[in-house]
């Protein structure tokens, strides 16, 4: 799969999008948008983890921004440290790029700091500050990836994403993100009704006014607006 440039409404601010690993994520969320109600999930994200050979001849360029392993989790516990060190020697082949990656596991971002080419962006998915269960995530704790994403030296760009948001405790998660002080916050709803509990409107204004008023930037999604009513 080559080098594609970002469409819909992932990350406006991304350019570029690769992956190179196959099979499924082992956090096996059930929210995955990587399975498509019409058509299931593609045969390229079944089975084992893997990596694909044919990935690493793709030629990156520069003055993109590159969301890397978009279909995946690089970071994941089960994915091999020297599978993690072939993606990023591969990035680090195109230095003039900015690298954007994103886990449910950021404890693992430590291990690796030394390797990730500089001026990345390190982020986190965050749905919720509540225990969410196993069979809708096998994922890390939302409380264990916050403590993980701020021990993370300040000298990283960071972000968190807040999609699909659950329910939660307003004053919890904005302390939590005060801690992280993310460059932004992007926050999103589910968009293919996986009846996951979902927060009111005016929980979600007031999470959103605390932020505004933190001086933490907020980037709102488009399918947010079904939670708020806009």
């Amino acid at each position: 799969m080559p080098l594609t440039k970002s469409k819909g409404d992932m990350y406006p601010w991304v350019s570029h999008k690769h992956t190179h690993i196959g099979g499924e994520c082992p956090h096996k969320c059930s929210y995955c948008y990587v399975d498509s109600r019409r058509f299931g999930r593609p045969a390229r994200y079944r089975g084992e983890v893997r990596l694909i050979a044919a990935e690493f001849e793709v030629k990156y360029g520069e003055r993109k921004t590159i969301f890397i392993e978009h279909m995946n989790d690089l970071w994941a516990e089960e994915i091999a440290s020297a599978a993690i060190l072939k993606v990023l020697e591969h990035c680090a082949k195109w230095p003039k790029n900015t690298y954007v990656f994103q886990t449910k596991n950021p404890a693992r971002y430590m291990q690796f700091l030394s390797r990730i080419p500089e001026g990345s962006m390190l982020g986190c998915t965050i749905e919720t500050n509540r225990v969410i269960p196993l069979e809708v995530s096998r994922a890390p704790s939302p409380y264990f990836r916050v403590d993980a994403m701020g021990s993370l030296p300040d000298t990283w760009r960071t972000f968190v994403t807040l999609e699909p948001i659950m329910d939660f405790d307003v004053d919890v998660l904005v302390e939590w993100l005060e801690r992280i002080r993310p460059e932004f916050v992007n926050i999103g709803a589910d968009s293919q009704g996986h009846h996951l509990p979902e927060p009111p409107a005016e929980k979600v204004r007031a999470l959103l006014s605390r932020l505004s008023a933190d001086g933490i930037e907020v980037r709102e999604k488009h399918n947010l607006g079904r939670i708020l009513g806009a």
